[in-house]
């Protein structure tokens, strides 16, 4: 069983900057492709950015290229969602997942393990 617990979401400006935390817990999750998620009440979990199981590679959705980066410390078992240039439409509760697999997944079915989830808003 692996726990994830997000953490660092809170209020901000727009153009302003919030940095993500995600602590594993149960098992370490090197090798394990890591991800984070966003959804608004009412909405669709929707993808935001992933990192593979070695790190080498990440993904991001085309709405937040350019202004989020995922990182990791497998030492620490903690990832990590730089979000720089935020806009209100980045206002979401915003999840940490873990998937089973060293590739990354861009949708909620790949992914195994979920936190509970941190909320960001982004006031204009």
């Amino acid at each position: 069983q692996v726990q994830l617990v997000e953490s660092g979401g809170g209020l901000v400006q727009a153009g302003g900057s919030l940095k993500l935390s995600c602590v594993a817990s149960g098992r370490t999750i090197s090798g394990y492709a890591m991800g984070w998620f966003r959804q608004i009440p009412g909405k669709e979990r929707e993808f935001v950015a992933a990192i593979s199981g070695s790190g080498g590679s990440a993904y991001y959705a085309d709405s937040v290229k350019g202004r989020f980066t995922i990182s990791r410390d497998n030492a620490k078992n903690m990832v990590y969602l730089q979000m720089n240039s935020l806009k209100s439409e980045d206002t979401a509760d915003y999840y940490c997942a873990l998937r089973f697999h060293r590739m990354v997944g861009t949708i909620p079915l790949e992914y195994d393990f979920w936190g509970q989830g941190t909320q960001v808003t982004v006031s204009s």
